[in-house]
C-alpha cells in the first residue's frame, strides 16, 4: 500500500513552483550575479575600506569619491564599447588614439566657432568615422583585428600629433567649460557620470535585450555557426567596431569637457585599461559571453586602485604592478570556469 503524503511532500510542489517562477521574475529583470560579479563587488569594497583606514580624511571626501567616479566615467565608456567587440571575439588596440584624434579634431579654431554642438558633433563623428574604418577592413577587407586596430592607432595617433604640431589647444566655449564645473553637479553627481550610467544602462539593454546582443554573442561563440543560422557576420562585426567608435567620440568629448583642452597625447593606454577592465569583469577575451556590469566594476576597481595608491604617494611601478597581478588572476578564474579546464 501506497504511504499517504507528508505535509512536506504535499508542500514541495508548491515551493518548487515559487522558486521556477522567482528565478523566472530574476531573469526578467536581469538580476542574476555570477560569482565573478559578487567577488568583484567585494574587491572593491575591500577597496574602499583600505583608502578609508590609509587616507580617511582624504579618501571619504566627497570631492575624491565624485574625482574617483568621474575618472572612471571616460574610460568607462570606452570600455563599454570594448565590451561588445571583445564579446564578438575581436579586438581594438585603436580607442586610445581614436579618443586622442576626436579630442583634438574637435578643439581646433576652426571647430569651436561652432561652438558646444560643434565640438560635440566633431568628436562623435571622428569616433564612428573611425570605427567605419576599422570595421570596413576587418568585416569586409578580412584583415586580423589586431592588426587593423594596430594600423589604426598608429594612424590617428599620428594625425592628432600633426593637428596640434605637439601642443594643448585650449577649449575657449564656455558651455563645454561649464558643463564640468560645481555648479552644474545634479544631486552632487558631476554630470559625466550620469552620462556614463546613461550609456552603461543602453549598453546593458543592447548586450542583454535585443536580438543585436544576442547576435554578438553568437558570433564570438561561433561565428560559422552564426552564419549557418542566418546571421550577417560581417555587418554585425562592422556595427561592433561603430559602436566601439562611437563610444570612443563620447569619451572624448568628456575627456574635452574635463581637462577643458585636446591634446594629441589624450587616451594613452585607454586600450589597455579597458581590454584589463572588459577581462576582471567576466567577459571572455575569446568571445562569447560579455558582461556590461563586470566591466563597470573592472573600471571602478582599477579608478580605485589608482586614487588610493595617489593619495598614499606611492610609486605607479607599484600601482601598475597590482594591475598585472589582478589581471592575470581573473584570467586564471576565467580558465577555471571555463569547461575541460582542470
Amino acid at each position: 500500500m501506497t504511504q499517504p503524503a507528508t505535509a512536506a511532500q504535499k508542500e514541495t510542489p508548491t515551493s518548487a513552483a515559487k522558486s521556477a517562477r522567482g528565478q523566472q521574475i530574476s531573469r526578467r529583470l536581469g538580476l542574476r550575479w555570477d560569482v565573478r560579479s559578487l567577488s568583484l563587488l567585494g574587491v572593491l569594497v575591500v577597496l574602499v575600506a583600505v583608502g578609508g583606514i590609509t587616507a580617511p580624511d582624504e579618501f571619504l571626501a566627497t570631492s575624491n569619491l565624485q574625482l574617483v567616479l568621474t575618472q572612471a566615467s571616460v574610460i568607462g565608456v570606452v570600455t563599454v564599447g570594448m565590451t561588445f567587440v571583445i564579446t564578438s571575439g575581436g579586438i581594438d588596440l585603436s580607442v586610445g588614439a581614436i579618443v586622442a584624434l576626436a579630442s583634438v579634431w574637435a578643439t581646433t579654431v576652426a571647430t569651436q566657432e561652432f561652438g558646444f554642438a560643434g565640438i560635440l558633433f566633431t568628436a562623435v563623428i571622428v569616433g564612428v568615422g573611425c570605427g567605419l574604418v576599422n570595421g570596413l577592413l576587418i568585416a569586409y577587407g578580412r584583415l586580423v583585428p589586431f592588426i587593423a586596430t594596430l594600423a589604426m592607432l598608429a594612424s590617428a595617433r599620428g594625425l592628432a600629433l600633426q593637428i596640434t604640431d605637439g601642443s594643448t589647444q585650449i577649449v575657449a566655449v564656455d558651455s563645454v567649460l561649464d558643463l564640468g564645473a560645481r555648479d552644474a553637479y545634479v544631486l552632487g553627481i558631476p554630470p559625466l557620470v550620469l552620462i556614463f550610467a546613461a550609456v552603461t544602462v543602453i549598453g546593458w539593454l543592447l548586450l542583454n535585450r535585443t536580438t543585436f546582443g544576442r547576435r554578438t554573442v553568437a558570433v564570438g561563440g561561433n561565428a560559422e555557426a552564426a552564419r549557418l543560422a542566418g546571421i550577417d557576420v560581417r555587418r554585425q562585426r562592422l556595427y561592433l567596431y561603430l559602436l566601439s567608435g562611437l563610444c570612443c567620440g563620447i569619451a572624448a568629448f568628456m575627456l574635452i569637457v574635463l581637462a577643458g583642452s585636446g591634446q594629441n597625447t589624450n587616451g594613452n593606454l585607454y586600450e589597455l585599461d579597458a581590454i584589463a577592465a572588459a577581462i576582471i569583469g567576466g567577459t571572455l577575451l575569446s568571445g562569447g559571453r560579455g558582461t556590461i556590469l563586470g566591466s563597470v566594476l573592472g573600471v571602478l576597481v582599477f579608478t580605485t586602485i589608482t586614487n588610493i595608491f595617489a593619495l598614499n604617494n606611492l610609486e605607479t611601478a607599484v600601482q601598475q604592478i597590482a594591475k598585472g597581478a589582478i589581471i592575470v588572476a581573473a584570467v586564471l578564474v576565467q580558465r577555471r570556469s571555463m569547461p575541460g579546464d582542470a
